[in-house]
């Protein structure tokens, strides 16, 4: 299935917008509709569930309701649509965004659907690359903003090759969190992983608490530059991807340049987690 885009009106109606190749991504036809508040997930069981979907759509919902904007459809309203959406193509699972207008059209809702993409098992198996920068930064952290994907698109497009899967965004030398998913590593045995001027992803929440049920101690501040050679691990995590093992920051290999134990154990717990906890649409 090509990438679509539904938009939903204040009178409960969906318009059909546009059907997109294969080469166009969310972020681009983000850039082109209102800018509002957005939260992008998988689906799993044959695209009947999701994980943390109640949270994903608290991301809409919460701040248009904090600034009196009326969304066209309520989260039970939506729901329906999107398992009506979701029913007409069952041969894959799908990727989905979901925006609300807080600017033109405050209140209508976009849906964007594709076909999953699943990541390559060798970027699992072998770990992926990634690059710092000091130029972008969230400057609303708490809120998943479409305006930080407009700001932030052209310097991803730049700085991500084939062989560079993320850019972890750093402020005085800090790594705060990736521009599409948040950040740990492993030092001492400890987890590091920032609290503060980041996006508190909904896949985060899970990985925190699968790590303090392993028995792990979470140290709650942004992991320094200057540390990199002595840490053991360093992992990335996203909703569409889970949890995905980083063997070299900037060039430098972290720990042994191969995934580490907690992050392959975390995988394997993360995707033992979907299978009790995923909820139906």
């Amino acid at each position: 299935m090509s990438l679509r885009v539904y938009e939903i009106v204040k009178d409960k109606s969906i318009n059909y917008l546009e059907k997109h190749s294969n080469d166009i991504s969310f972020d681009e036809v983000s850039c082109k509709l209102p800018q509002g508040v957005y939260s992008t997930f998988r689906t799993y069981e044959g695209r009947k569930k999701v994980i943390g979907l109640k949270a994903h759509l608290a991301r809409l919902f919460t701040p248009s309701q904090a600034l009196n904007i009326e969304a066209a459809i309520s989260q039970i309203e939506l729901r329906a649509i999107l398992r009506t959406l979701l029913a007409q193509n069952k041969s894959q699972e799908a990727r989905v965004r979901i925006s609300l207008s807080l600017t033109d059209n405050a209140g209508h809702i976009f849906i964007m659907l594709e076909d999953l993409k699943p990541l390559s098992e060798d970027l699992y198996q072998k770990g992926v690359f990634v690059l710092t920068s000091s130029n972008t930064v969230r400057e609303t952290p708490r809120l998943k903003s479409t305006a930080f994907i407009q700001q932030s698109i052209f310097e991803r497009k730049a700085l991500l090759t084939q062989n560079i899967y993320e850019v972890l965004m750093v402020r005085e030398g800090k790594v705060l969190e990736g521009m599409t998913s948040n950040f740990y590593v492993v030092k001492g045995g400890e987890i590091i992983t920032a609290r503060y001027g980041i996006l508190l992803g909904v896949t985060r929440r899970v990985i925190l608490k699968l790590l303090r049920k392993s028995g792990y101690t979470i140290d709650f501040r942004p992991f320094r530059i200057a540390e990199l050679t002595s840490i053991e691990e360093a992992f990335i995590s996203s909703s569409s991807r889970g949890v995905v093992p980083v063997v070299t920051i900037d060039g430098i290999t972290v720990g042994q340049g191969v995934p580490g134990t907690v992050s392959r154990l975390l995988r394997k717990s993360y995707d033992n987690y979907i299978v009790a906890k995923a909820e139906y649409i």
